[in-house]
């Protein structure tokens, strides 16, 4: 049933960034620690984005990625979802709203070259309203670091 009311939704192709990512801090990590890095992420009133764990199999979770590199991406970690209730929907959904962080703990390879770099990350989300759901998008995201 709330798959048939989810499928009646209009599905919009335009996202019209109603999610927007702040450029990350640089990280800074020792060869063989771990580091954390915090990626601010902010929604536009009115909408929201599935959590990373839906209330239901058939939503689009939101995801971040790290590509493999000096730095490995050990933990992700996402706040702690609200649950709402929506029309088409029979029972709350596991949502993100407003602004959040979503935390990366990264180790760094024991005999990682020292200096500069660029790790790539991939955000998947998608946006929708009360009664419009966007579709998907691939956010590429750009954490700069220091291996020292």
């Amino acid at each position: 049933m709330a798959l048939a009311a989810l499928a009646s939704l209009p599905l919009s192709l335009a996202q019209s960034n109603r999610l927007t990512v702040e450029t990350p801090a640089k990280l800074v990590a020792r060869r063989g620690g771990v580091a954390e890095a915090k990626l601010a992420v902010h929604i536009e009133s009115g909408y929201h984005v599935n959590s990373n764990a839906p209330a239901e199999d058939y939503l689009i979770p939101i995801g971040l990625r790290w590509e493999a590199g000096p730095l490995s991406a050990v933990e992700v970690v996402y706040p702690k979802p609200e649950m709402q209730k929506y029309e088409f929907s029979e029972k709350p959904l596991s949502v993100f709203t407003g602004d959040f962080q979503i935390l990366t703990r990264f180790r760094s390879e024991a005999n990682a070259a020292p200096g500069p770099g660029v790790l790539l990350g991939k955000l998947r989300y998608q946006a929708c309203s009360h009664d419009t759901c966007y579709r998907p998008v691939t956010l590429e995201i750009r954490l700069p670091y220091e291996i020292q």
